[in-house]
């Protein structure tokens, strides 16, 4: 090989370099995960996930906490296979009547397994408790203008 032939491979080899870096770089994260909001208040988000992994579909819990929103679990696909680690996070919002954030993340299974658990999970709350309950929002407060205020 010359040494020109060699500068040229050289020199593609390098552009494919900088540019998989460049992609790799730019684009997002390959984090799989999967999230739905629950209108129905955490508590009873909460028991119909566990109630979802563990009796609908039979899966083994390994950890959970109540108090702080999470369940790990073995994930078993419909068609069988081995059981893969699973985890569902259950975050409060800042506001009692605010939705609860479900994250389910699968990383060893394609993300349409976590879009179709939280699917079942979503229909599952419905069947048990109905529609969702409606959640006004307060009316504005408005300002007194005082005793100094014009008449209208």
């Amino acid at each position: 090989m010359t040494w020109g032939g060699a500068k040229a491979g050289l020199v593609g080899v390098l552009s494919g370099l900088v540019v998989s870096a460049a992609v790799a770089l730019t684009a997002p994260g390959a984090s799989a995960k999967s999230t739905y909001e629950s209108p129905y208040g955490y508590d009873r988000t909460w028991n119909a996930a566990l109630r979802l992994v563990r009796v609908d579909n039979g899966w083994k819990v390994t950890e959970k906490d109540d108090a702080n929103g999470y369940l790990l679990f073995d994930y078993t696909s419909p068609g069988g296979g081995k059981p893969n680690a699973g985890t569902m996070e259950l975050v409060r919002g800042h506001d009692p009547d605010a939705p609860v954030h479900v994250l389910i993340q699968l990383p060893a299974m394609p993300q349409y397994h976590e879009q179709v658990l939280l699917d079942a999970l979503a229909t599952k709350m419905r069947r048990e408790y109905g529609d969702p309950p409606v959640h006004r929002k307060p009316d504005p407060v408005v300002p007194d203008a005082g005793p100094d205020a014009p008449a209208d």
